[in-house]
Order: C-alpha cells, then structure tokens, then sequence
C-alpha cells in the first residue's frame, strides 16, 4: 500500500473510532439527560399521555385534565379557579413548560418520580395505567377566595401563614392569569400567553406579587426597629418615653425628618409611637441602634435570606448595609430596606408565635394514585427573631394600634387582633401612588394564634391622599383572619 492510501486508511479509521467514541457517549452517558430534556419531543409527549394528578386544597382537586381531540398530546391540564389559584400552582402548558408546584413537583404529578417506582411495578404487572399521584397544599380554601376578593381590580398581593406552623394559608397576587387558556399547544394559547408577557402588558400578570416582588415596606417595617430597639436595650418598657425631638434631624445630615398630621410623637413612648406610626421616632431609634444590629436583627425575621424556598423560591428581601442618615430611613421601612408581602407576613407570624419563627411552607403531603402518603412536611424553626419577652412587648403595641390607633378596620369581634399599618413612598420623590400596606395577627380567647397576615396594595382606585394601610389593605387583612378563624370553628 502506498503511502497516500495509508494515511487515508488511517484518517477514516479514525472518524470511525471516534464515530464509536461519540455513540456510546451519547447512548451511556448522556442517555438519561437526552431522555429528560424538556427539547427531547417525546419527553413531553410522555409528560401529556396520561392524566396528571391534581394539587389538593382543603381535601378537593383545584385542578384536572382533560383529553385532547387531536395532536400528539393526549391530555391537558385544566384548574378551577385558575386565575385565584395561579400564584399557588403556576401553569402546566404543552407548549411552554411549567414552573412553580406545576414544575417542582411534576415527577409525583406525572407519575414518573422514582419513588413511586414500586406503585408503577404493581401497576404494570396488574395491568393498570399509570397514574400521577397528587400535591396537598397547607393552602386555605376560604382564605385564599377572601384575599383574591379582596384584592379586587387592585394591583398588590396577600400573604397568610399558621403561625405556630409556617403552613401558608393563602397566597395572593393580583391582576392575575389563567393558566388554562394556555395549556395546550394551539393558535389560540399562543395568543393567549403573548397576551399575559409582560412585554405585552403592562400589568405583568405572571408576576407572582406575593413570593417575587420586593416592595419598601413603609410603616410597617417599624415592628422590626421597635423589636431592634428592645432587644438592644435601647429602650425598656414599651410606656416608658422616648429621647425623640420633633423634627428630627438624620445623622450626618441638615435634614429634617417630620411626622404626617398633628401627631403626639415628641419623645413618645413605644406604644404611642406605633399607634400613631412616628417617623421620628422610628428613625432615631434605628440610628441609635445602628445599621449592623439593625441588619442582624432583620435577619433573624428572615430577611436577606437568598435560599428561601416555599418550595417555589421567594426573592430575597432585603435590609442593606448603609451609611447613617439612610440607615435612620431603612428603619421606617424607606431608603433602601425592601420587602415581600411574604416576608412581611413572617415578620407578623414570628412575633405572634412569642418570637419563633417558622419556615413557611405550602406543600403538606405528596401522595402516590392510591393515596399512599410518600411524603409529609414537619414544620421547621428558622430562628427565635426575639425573645418571647419582647415579642408579648411587640404584641401589646400592635394590638394597641388594632384596638385605638390606625389600623381599626381589622377589629374582629370576640377575637384580639395586632396590626401596623404603613403607606409607602412609590417613585421618583414620591411621585406615584402609594403602597399602602397592612400586617396582622389573630389571636383566639384560648391564646392561640392561627393566622398572620400581610397586604400590599399598589394602586388604589382611591385618591392619593386616600390610599392608607389601615383604610385599603386593612379592611382585606380582616376578611382573609375571619375566613381562617371561621373554618377553625
């Protein structure tokens, strides 16, 4: 053989090895990823052959499937009350993935997670179909209709949790979608999810509020500097007065910091401070704790906790590192300080839980077609945010401002409510509508507290000058509290 043909012969030996090479690492390596990827067809053609399982609230199916007339897919999935129940659910669409409980759970839901590999055995050895099996939520049925009624035609979301538990009771965001004009892979969905991007409207429904959005917390977030404060010794009793001049000037600063309405704020007392929600207050006495207890003390509610997983991951939010005079605005909930309704709703939950804080969750159990339970949730302390001490002092300040100061229209009767209100800046200097906000708890004549809760309102149909914590958001709070007591009855 001349020397060309022998190179030759050795280049296509070559290709043919690493033709060999390139088969097996494709048929054994990358088998399992090929066979799973969400760009592999078949994967969801398998994902659509048979009926999902449902996600459980309140023991019924708030969700379905039905059978396609034509196309590869046979089945689609369906949600009753879809818009309401989304932010809980996300969706499930043959054309555009899934994501939240629809995603993270899809192995229980479709049958394929391996550790209904023994159920499916039985199933094929018996002859049956495959089944998905079911997600049960914490979630509250009445709760969750009273907070999306509540919420109306406004933007904001809701946030309601068992305290003693961290068990999410209703999660709200608003305007919202329904997933089911999607679900399928037609002109039509492909109409309907181009309607709800947010590049196509304004209002971004697929935004889920509740778990996503940060917002300032305003007057709210003074729960957390009264906590701060006492947890510092900073102050004592909660009737004892307080250092505060009015005006009151931001460290480092020629500005002053000033009180809306003829308040009683000059050196004040804690409880007459959150009833009349003083900013000057507020505001020294986060500078006098000063920004690192401030942001150690935030961290113990929960904030600046990037992995904070429902399970769908809720953004971080946020009590900055600043410089003094900021620090002072962070402490009223202003500047840079930035918040979930979720978060906020720990916030309420850990002080009336007598100061520990639980993980919040929404998924209690995974079961299997047959109902065996494969899976329970057991509730988890986060942190011990303060002593149980200054959590019954922060009780008493809330509950006063519930019983005579801003927050009134959450008063239920027979039942001992604790609130803030807060109205928070929105835009450039102010410019926009206020967010106004609401967090709360009730408590039960036999001391036990079944529901915290939080409520954000973008934009209110109201005038600006009407748009308050305790006049939109409280009135919501009250509704969603009453429908988790009345079911506790």
């Amino acid at each position: 053989m001349n020397k060309p043909l022998r190179r030759i012969a050795i280049f296509c030996g070559l290709l043919v090895l690493t033709l060999l090479i390139r088969d097996n690492w494709l048929q054994y390596v990358k088998a399992d990823d090929l066979a799973t990827d969400d760009k592999n067809r078949r994967v969801n053609i398998a994902r659509y052959a048979t009926p999902r399982g449902d996600i459980i609230v309140g023991g019924k199916a708030i969700t379905g499937s039905v059978e396609n007339t034509s196309g590869d897919f046979k089945y689609k999935r369906t949600w009753k009350d879809g818009a309401m129940w989304a932010p809980v659910t996300g969706y499930s669409s043959q054309a555009f993935g899934a994501n939240q409980l629809e995603a993270l759970e899809d192995g229980i839901l479709t049958g394929n997670d391996d550790r209904l590999f023994f159920r499916n055995t039985l199933d094929m050895i018996t002859g049956k179909k495959k089944e998905g099996g079911s997600v049960v939520t914490t979630l509250n049925a009445a709760a969750q209709k009273a907070a999306y009624e509540g919420l109306g035609n406004n933007k904001g979301a809701v946030a309601a949790l068992d305290p003693a538990t961290g068990k999410i009771l209703a999660l709200v965001s608003t305007p919202s979608y329904d997933p089911s004009k999607f679900a399928g892979n037609t002109d039509d969905d492909a109409k309907a999810w181009n309607a709800v991007q947010k590049k196509n409207n304004r209002d971004d429904p697929m935004l889920n509020r509740a778990l996503r959005e940060t917002y300032p917390p305003g007057s709210t977030f003074k729960v957390v500097t009264a906590a701060a404060a006492l947890e510092n010794g900073k102050v004592s009793g909660i009737d004892d007065k307080t250092d505060s001049p009015l005006p009151y000037q931001l460290p480092d600063s020629r500005t002053e910091l000033k009180n809306e309405g003829n308040i009683p704020c000059k050196d004040a007392t804690l409880r007459i401070a959150l009833r009349y929600s003083c900013n000057t207050v507020f505001a020294k006495l986060s500078d006098s704790v000063g920004n690192e207890k401030m942001i150690e003390q935030a961290e113990k509610f929960g904030f600046n906790n990037k992995k904070l997983d429902t399970p769908v991951r809720a953004a971080q939010s946020i009590y900055p590192e600043d410089n003094r005079p900021q620090n002072a605005m962070d402490g009223i909930g202003q500047a840079s300080n930035r918040a979930t309704p979720l978060q906020m709703a720990m916030v309420a939950s850990a002080i009336a839980n007598d100061g520990k804080l639980m993980q919040p969750y929404m998924v209690d159990q995974l079961r299997a077609s047959n109902l065996d339970v494969i899976e329970t949730a057991e509730p988890k302390q986060l942190s011990q945010a303060v002593s149980s001490e200054t959590a019954q002092k922060l009780q008493q300040m809330m509950e006063t401002v519930v019983k005579e100061g801003t927050g009134t229209k959450a008063q239920i009767d027979g039942v001992t409510v604790g609130g803030k209100t807060g109205t928070a800046q929105h835009g450039l200097n102010n410019s926009e509508k206020p967010y106004a906000w609401f967090i709360s708890y009730a408590k039960l004549s036999d001391g036990s507290s079944p529901v915290a809760v939080a409520v954000v309102v973008e934009d209110g149909a109201a005038n600006r000058d009407d748009i308050t914590g305790g006049g939109l958001a409280a009135p919501i709070a009250k509704a969603v509290m009453e429908a988790v007591i009345g079911t506790k009855k």
